[in-house]
């Protein structure tokens, strides 16, 4: 799965997961010292046009695309990363499901009980605020996403930062969760992404309520990956 910060990898032996790792994105076409043997088929998903053209290089490289999906509902610049993720996450977890991503963008997709595509919405990531008001503004700090939740009312200026942003996504995360609820009340919610884990820990202190009946799951995207594979 090419990401929009990433390559994300995963090995399959028939329809088992061996292994799931992570590499940067590729600068060229990969030469022999690419970490895939070329003996390997590929199936690739991708957001970036740019990487998936230096990925095709390689030999056996097969595109999963959306009309690929049986996903019903789905409409045409929906991302095949949501796509993928929320189709892997109703095998795996049941449906109805909610799966909130939290990579690059923060994204909500969500399936009914007929495995239809019900929704969803995109934001920018934890990391992807922070990291805009440090380029777009003359005087803020780059700064780190904290291992806890920061006072909300800062005195000084890096945890301001950080309470703006990470308040104000909890609260956002929790109303999306709320309103899902109230038209799915027995419905799973999935977390995935790079940052599920930290995002789970703020969740689980500021809204315990809600945040104790998240489950995060990293392999949501392979798994829906191997259902459409496993059809070919």
């Amino acid at each position: 799965m090419i990401g929009n910060s990433r390559l994300h990898w995963a090995q399959f032996v028939g329809e088992t997961l061996e292994k799931a790792w992570d590499t940067d994105h590729l600068s060229t076409i990969p030469n022999s010292q690419f970490p895939i043997p070329n003996s390997q088929s590929i199936y690739l998903a991708s957001v970036v046009p740019e990487q998936t053209a230096l990925l095709q290089a390689y030999t056996d490289v097969r595109v999963i695309t959306l009309d690929q999906l049986p996903l019903e509902g789905v409409y045409p610049t929906l991302g095949i990363d949501r796509a993928l993720a929320v189709l892997g996450a109703g095998e795996v977890w049941g449906l109805p499901v909610l799966v909130i991503d939290a990579g690059t963008a923060l994204t909500f997709t969500g399936a009914d009980a007929n495995g239809r595509l019900v929704g969803g919405a995109i934001l920018p990531g934890l990391r992807l605020q922070l990291n805009s008001l440090a380029q777009k503004t003359a005087a803020l700090p780059k700064i780190e996403l904290p291992d806890r939740m920061p006072p909300r009312f800062a005195r000084n200026t890096p945890q301001a930062i950080q309470s703006g942003v990470i308040y104000t996504v909890l609260a956002g995360i929790k109303d999306f969760i709320e309103a899902w609820w109230q038209d799915f009340p027995e419905s799973k919610i999935i977390l995935t992404g790079g940052d599920r884990a930290i995002l789970l820990s703020y969740l689980q202190t500021q809204f315990p309520e809600i945040g104790n009946h998240v489950i995060t799951d990293s392999n949501i995207i392979f798994l829906g990956m191997r259902s459409v594979v496993s059809s070919y």
